[in-house]
Order: structure tokens, then C-alpha cells, then sequence
């Protein structure tokens, strides 16, 4: 899932503080999860918003919503009929979600409320670690299922590399080296020989070298 963190209400009261009417939008989805921005956050931040522009002396509405999703069109048409009465809008959803809704609605301003941080996985309650960054050339079938492009802090293809130690990361003692990892899974699969294999140089055309990628589907398009 997309991992988004809050931003700091500091930030967000600069941004918005010149406008008299805000909604304050999340997400049921990804941010929901991370709990950066579902329901029970929008609902918390708002609160938070309005307690400090009436402390301060300034009248601001400062109303609540949440779509499932804000990465889609169908959804993103819930707010049509409304999305002209307010002077900006306040996204918490990831960056997508912020970047469709302006395409969206491009005469309204639209501001991000949270920042988006990785492709992650729910370690444990309050705990999400990265996990994939996307690169768009998969090759976890050959590293025991365990990303180096995402995990090893070189993004190293063939490691580990000379400042790994005692299963570490040289990052520090709490960053556990990613091709340690790998051959430690690969033991467990009977697997090993598969190290002894060179990984040939990256495509990373389908990362971002190629610019802003697509994924067209024509067996699924209408």
C-alpha cells in the first residue's frame, strides 16, 4: 500500500490560512490504513483547524468529507456539486490523490495534507516499513523475495557491498542489510546457488528515467 505520514498542522495552517472556506478531504483507502488520512483524521485535523483560527481571531468554515477513493474519476464525482463553494480544498490522501484531484477540479485549489512516503507494508500497529519503490522491472523471483532496489540503501543489484557487517546495514545498527537478508532466505529455500548468479545491469527506463509511466490494459478498456 501507499504509506503517507501527517504533515505538520503548522505547515498546513500556512498554507490555508488566507481562505475562509475549506474542505478538508480524505480517503478511505491506502491513508485510511496508515491512518494518516481517513475519516477519524480528517475529523481530528479539521477540529484542530478550526479550535485555532477562532483562537486566533479569524473566522474560517472549515467543513469534512471522505471519498473511497481519490485516485479515481467516479468517486472524485461525489464532490462536483460542492467543490465551488469552498475556496481551496485540503487532500489528505497520497499524491496521487491530490495530483487527480486537481486535474479534476483545476480551478480550485488543492492542497496536500499529508506527505507521501513509500510502497510499505503494516509492520505492526503505528509501524510501516518500506517495501517496494516501484521500479517497474520486478525481480523477486530471483532475490528470494526480497527487494534490494527498495531495501539496500545503495540500491545495490549484486551485494552486499563492502560496509555491510555482521548482518547490518552501515546506515546503523537497527538497518538490517537487505542482501543479507537475501541470502539468509535463500538458505532457507535451498536456493543458494542462485547468489552465485551476476544480475544483469537495470533497465531504469521503467523506473523514473523514462519520465511519468502508464500501464495500458487494452483487454480492460471500454
Amino acid at each position: 500500500m501507499i504509506v503517507a505520514d501527517k504533515k505538520p498542522i503548522e505547515e498546513i495552517i500556512e498554507v490555508i490560512k488566507d481562505h475562509d472556506k475549506i474542505l478538508v478531504l480524505g480517503c478511505n483507502e491506502c491513508v485510511t490504513v496508515c491512518e494518516a488520512g481517513g475519516k477519524k483524521e480528517v475529523e481530528i485535523l479539521a477540529s484542530a483547524l478550526r479550535m485555532y483560527f477562532l483562537n486566533n481571531g479569524k473566522e474560517m468554515v472549515i467543513d469534512e468529507h471522505t471519498l473511497e477513493r481519490q485516485c479515481d474519476h467516479e468517486y472524485l464525482e461525489e464532490v462536483r456539486d460542492r467543490i465551488d463553494q469552498y475556496d481551496a480544498v485540503l487532500s489528505l490522501a497520497c499524491g496521487v490523490g491530490v495530483q487527480f484531484m486537481a486535474e479534476k477540479y483545476h480551478s480550485t485549489p488543492i492542497y496536500p495534507g499529508v506527505n507521501t512516503c513509500f510502497l510499505g507494508a503494516t509492520e505492526q500497529r503505528g509501524l510501516w516499513t518500506e517495501r517496494c519503490q516501484a521500479c517497474g522491472e520486478c525481480m523477486l523471483a530471483t532475490t528470494g523475495g526480497i527487494c534490494p532496489v527498495s531495501r539496500c540503501a545503495k540500491r545495490i543489484l549484486n551485494g552486499p557491498c563492502g560496509g555491510s557487517s555482521n548482518g547490518k546495514c552501515e546506515l546503523g545498527k537497527e538497518v538490517d542489510c537487505a542482501w543479507h537478508l537475501i541470502v539468509e532466505r535463500l538458505k532457507a529455500l535451498g536456493r543458494l546457488d542462485d547468489y552465485e548468479k551476476v544480475c544483469s545491469i537495470k533497465d531504469w527506463s521503467t523506473d523514473r528515467a523514462g519520465g511519468p509511466r502508464k500501464v495500458i490494459r487494452e483487454d480492460v478498456q471500454v
